[in-house]
């Protein structure tokens, strides 16, 4: 790698900067971007995102001193060069790689990481914090905060804005604004937004920011009063002002975020202010890079591609991902009603709903990321008369938490919640893992958890779904390909009813159940959702070793189907249960629970799930397999608790 990227390579720390003219902080940003395309198309991740933030970042850093001064990020998908710029470009080929670094900001993975960044919309929340806890100790670090690719729309940037404008701390706030999320903007703050941008005075951005920054004078006190409402009052009337200046900041913007020059002097200047600063800048999403530029939302995550050809990789035939399936099934639900209409978090792509927005325009609601209010929006189209599906990330529906229980479950309205990347997703870690729906939705008086096993138990639940008007309703499926690989002669889809699989390997009784002669030698295995194919794996393992399992596919996480779990367990005399959800409140805990019910306390059984810890990223397989939930895994209980039955 040496000789590369010849400056960025000596940049351990975003003060080595300060060592650079202007004219090599160019030739740096050069080289940040040169290294996310050289990198990224490797090993895959976020992409357009990061191209957009290149100057930002570099001119951002080498304006402040970075330690002490500290940045938090938004939205951690837009800070691949923060890590560059922060010594990780040794490693950066190791990036979202099993063991290697990740692809959001985490504190355990580097000191200038101040704050993790997976989910949206926390970053001027701690950032204020941090400049409230600078305040209270008496240093004199500078704290920034970058909010972007929408972010500034959830209600947590607005309340954190209008805590930051009472207390009138020493905190700069730049928003990214690139008009994107992973899809466009939407809402009417993207509108206020876009009119800002389009002022007709804001077409010379570069060249108007630098006049009137050539204005500003050097001294604190005196820049102070340079900046008070000069960008923005030159823009527009007096009288208009800006939504960000009436909640007390010093607005600044729009400023093109490609313009290096136009960066370095804004920053320098805003880091001699003693209070709250917010930067307006404009960017590109995919800037540098033609084809990201042109199609932003395709170039979002990429997986590795030839960065010579544009092109990425077509994806190889196979089984459908359930995110896709989920899509056209809902289609179809809508086709049959038309109270049926669906609520994204600005997830149109990543939850499959981009073909029901189009196809049903008027029946789609995109609310941006603003999960709390999805939530509750949902809930008062359920009062009044639809049927709302409200379709989250199985991590991001835990920022709705308190609405679920509280406007949806206490009032017992007929929301449909369907949670995609439900278990473990892979490279995007422990931010994204949907490890804890099952047990912080099944503590819910009045809700409903179904998971299916496959794909087309997917559209048989979703449809069972839209006709269940008694109360709240959740579905859980896992990211990845939703193979039909279980046997057939499927039973009706029931509130509360599992469905027994049998063994793979025939019975000497000639049924699907042991019988007394060989329940020595019998084990249930009761799995749910994404465990269901890995179990019936494990008995075709098993059978072949003399074990007869008999598998039984839950559906339900709540209601547990109590009666058929029990009855098979009492034929088999031991019981296995697989779930992709942690251990504490979940499936196999409340099976557990049921069995001792009816009467089977001290039956063997062992309980398969996440453990109390959080997941690190890599590939599904491996890390399914590290946290004892491959086919393996699941034979060896199973031979554990029949050598358990045996010993007694």
């Amino acid at each position: 790698m040496s000789g590369v990227y010849p400056l960025l390579e000596q940049v351990v720390s975003p003060t080595d900067l300060h060592r650079f003219s202007d004219k090599e902080l160019r030739q740096v940003a050069d080289e940040v971007r040169q290294a996310i395309i050289d990198k990224v198309s490797q090993t895959g991740g976020h992409f357009s995102s990061n191209l957009g933030t290149v100057e930002l970042t570099v001119a951002l850093y080498a304006a402040y001193s970075i330690p002490p001064d500290k940045v938090v990020w938004d939205t951690g998908h837009q800070a691949y060069p923060h890590k560059l710029l922060t010594g990780r470009l040794p490693r950066f080929e190791t990036l979202r790689k099993h063991k290697g670094i990740s692809g959001f900001l985490r504190r355990e993975e580097h000191e200038l990481d101040c704050f993790g960044a997976g989910h949206a919309g926390t970053a001027i929340s701690a950032g204020l914090g941090f400049a409230a806890a600078r305040d209270r100790l008496g240093t004199k670090e500078k704290v920034v905060a970058i909010t972007g690719d929408a972010a500034i729309a959830s209600g947590m940037s607005w309340e954190a804005l209008n805590h930051a404008g009472e207390l009138q701390t020493d905190l700069c706030v730049v928003l990214n604004d690139n008009r994107m999320s992973i899809a466009p903007n939407v809402g009417a703050l993207h509108n206020y937004l876009a009119r800002l941008r389009s002022r007709p005075d804001v077409q010379g951005l570069a060249r108007f920011a630098k006049g009137v920054l050539e204005k500003i004078p050097g001294p604190a006190p005196r820049l102070a009063a340079g900046l008070r409402h000069g960008i923005t009052h030159s823009l527009a009337p007096e009288e208009t002002g800006t939504i960000f200046e009436e909640m007390g900041f010093e607005y600044i913007g729009p400023i093109d975020g490609h313009d290096l020059p136009t960066l370095l002097e804004v920053f320098r200047n805003v880091r001699t202010v003693d209070y709250p600063v917010f930067v307006h800048a404009i960017t590109v999403k995919g800037k540098g890079y033609d084809v990201a530029e042109d199609d932003a939302r395709k170039w979002h995550g990429v997986v590795p591609f030839d960065p010579t050809a544009c092109e990425m990789p077509r994806k190889a035939g196979g089984a459908p991902a359930y995110t896709q399936v989920f899509g056209e099934a809902m289609g179809e639900v809508a086709a049959e009603d038309p109270k049926v209409v669906a609520i994204t978090a600005a997830m149109p792509d990543g939850t499959g709903l981009t073909g029901f927005a189009q196809r049903f325009p008027d029946r789609y609601y995109d609310v941006g990321i603003a999960e709390q209010h999805a939530v509750t929006f949902a809930a008062g189209l359920a009062a009044g008369g639809i049927k709302p599906f409200c379709v989250i990330y199985s991590t991001f529906l835990q920022r709705g938490f308190d609405q679920v229980l509280h406007d949806v479950c206490i009032q017992n309205l007929p929301v449909r919640f369907v949670m995609d990347r439900a278990g473990l997703v892979g490279d995007d870690g422990p931010t994204h893992h949907g490890a804890f729906d099952v047990s912080y939705l099944t503590l819910m008086p009045n809700m409903a958890l179904c998971a299916p096993r496959d794909a087309t138990e997917l559209r048989e639940m979703l449809r069972f779904m839209a006709h269940h008007d008694t109360g709240p309703i959740a579905m859980r499926y896992p990211r990845g390909a939703a193979e039909d690989v279980l046997p057939e002669g499927r039973t009706p889809v029931k509130i509360g009813q599992a469905e027994v699989l049998g063994s793979p390997a025939p019975l000497s009784s000639g049924t699907n159940h042991p019988g007394k002669d060989e329940a020595g030698s019998a084990v249930a295995i009761v799995a749910l959702g994404s465990m269901v194919a890995e179990a019936w794996r494990a008995a075709q393992a098993l059978a072949a070793e003399g074990v007869r399992a008999v598998v039984v596919n839950a559906r339900w996480a709540k209601p547990i189907d109590a009666e058929t779990i029990a009855t098979v367990a009492r034929q088999c005399g031991a019981v296995v249960t697989v779930e992709e959800n942690v251990r504490t409140g979940g499936f196999g805990q409340q099976v557990r629970d049921a069995l001792a019910g009816h009467g089977l306390r001290g039956l063997p059984m062992e309980v398969l799930a996440l453990p109390d810890t959080f997941v690190e990223h890599g590939p599904q397989p491996v890390i399914r397999a590290e946290q004892g939930l491959s086919v393996e895994a699941i034979t060896a209980a199973a031979q554990r608790v029949v050598l358990a039955k045996q010993a007694h």
